[in-house]
């Protein structure tokens, strides 16, 4: 079990440092290697950019445990083993004719990860990626196994978003619809100033859109538009961008990894992500951080950004600004507030992005901007607690289900817990 195998991250900017590692075969050898650990935490598909999925003592991965997918066609359900990932869940529901309502930029990310982080995609009707979770089984502190549903347990809402703190999560329900089709179109140089005075229309111009920019001085470089086929898209410009004549990539010239664009229709699988699950999606070594603002105060948040401009564009390979409809989840960063996203994908450059972030946390205060749990950010304890009015409810829950913090790690310990060591 003593783990000399260094292990890092998807982008490769962290390290983990958990001194044991395990990769039990079935549910029974989780729940005994749970019920003996002090401390525990479970490794994902790491595509966290922080030590959120670190633990002091005992890693444990679940790949070698079986995986499953149940879908209930009546109830409109399915039920996965939490080593899942969007991508191989996505061409299950499709070949039964199922789909879930949204996904993120990329299908490569385990569902129960995502879920844990409050990981999104875009749309002004679409909210976070835990928004469709029906049910959970997690094997508690004791190495019980314990489900919970939505509308049985009080704290369910506070479960789903859980930072790794609830417990092991061994399967997940989730609710799902028919399946949709999808067609994708870019168009290049949207100028800022129409985002000044039309950013609300223009992201609910269709089902999911984003804008990509790094910042330039007059335009955004590129606005994608995922519609459904049943939207209508204008075939020529859109509020003053061009429409792309080529497949484009949000920050290369090699746009290979892309979905499919130029209007060309196709599942919601191919085209709601950005990238391919055949690919290595974005830029592969990178820093990410993103924060959400209330929607209302979009504008004023992008403008206020804008002045850091000289800042940000060198260290930047993109950002990318989405919209996440408001939820019941307590940790989701889009709690109870219909959001503006706001994205960066940095180079790999922690020295210098570093003293950078505590000048955009502060351009963004005015707007009590909420940071992703799982991406780079330098709030404090107290800043989180301002923009997260759940963290106390969520404690308590902790403690209740993990009264000892066996699944407490640094994480959890530096933002919720400061004045206690992991």
């Amino acid at each position: 079990m003593n783990d000399e195998i260094k292990r890092l991250n998807w982008a490769g900017n962290y390290q983990f440092q958990a001194p044991n590692f395990a990769e039990p075969d079935t549910v029974e050898e989780l729940q005994t290697l749970v019920a003996v650990a002090n401390k525990v935490s479970v490794l994902g598909s790491t595509h966290s950019f922080n030590d959120i999925a670190d633990s002091p003592q005992l890693l444990l991965s679940l790949q070698q445990i079986p995986r499953t997918m149940t879908l209930d066609p009546a109830a409109a359900t399915v039920t996965i083993s939490s080593n899942v990932r969007y991508g191989e869940l996505a061409l299950y529901l499709e070949a039964q004719g199922f789909a879930l309502p949204n996904l993120a930029s990329l299908p490569h990310i385990s569902v129960v990860g995502a879920c844990a982080t409050g990981t999104h995609g875009s749309g002004v009707g679409n909210p976070c990626l835990a928004a469709p979770v029906t049910g959970l089984t997690f094997i508690a502190a004791d190495g019980e196994l314990v489900t919970w549903r939505r509308g049985e347990a009080a704290n369910f809402p506070g479960a789903v978003v859980n930072l790794g703190g609830l417990g092991v999560i061994t399967e997940m329900e989730l609710a799902v619809q028919p399946t949709f089709a999808v067609q994708q179109y870019v168009y290049q140089q949207l100028p800022w100033q129409t985002v000044w005075q039309q950013l609300g229309d223009i992201m609910a111009t269709a089902y999911s859109v984003s804008l990509f920019t790094s910042w330039d001085e007059t335009a955004v470089e590129q606005l994608w538009v995922k519609a459904l086929t049943t939207e209508v898209v204008p075939a020529g410009p859109l509020y003053g961008a061009q429409p792309a004549s080529q497949q484009l990539h949000p920050c290369s010239t090699d746009a290979a990894s892309c979905t499919e664009q130029l209007g060309e229709p196709g599942p919601w699988f191919r085209r709601l992500p950005h990238f391919k699950l055949e690919y290595m999606p974005s830029v592969g070594a990178e820093l990410q951080t993103e924060y959400l603002v209330p929607a209302s105060h979009g504008v004023a948040a992008l403008q206020a950004l804008f002045e850091l401009r000289e800042q940000l564009h060198p260290l930047l390979y993109i950002s990318e600004i989405r919209t996440v409809k408001a939820d019941d989840l307590w940790l989701s960063p889009a709690y109870a507030t219909d959001s503006l996203a706001i994205h960066f994908t940095w180079k790999p450059d922690w020295a210098q992005v570093q003293p950078l972030l505590p000048q955009i946390e502060a351009a963004l205060a005015p707007f009590n901007a909420r940071p992703h749990w799982g991406k780079l950010f330098s709030l404090s304890p107290a800043g989180l607690e301002a923009v997260y009015p759940q963290l106390p409810a969520f404690r308590k829950m902790l403690a209740a289900v993990d009264p000892a913090g066996k699944f407490r790690n640094a994480y959890l310990s530096r933002n919720l817990y400061p004045e206690t060591e992991a």
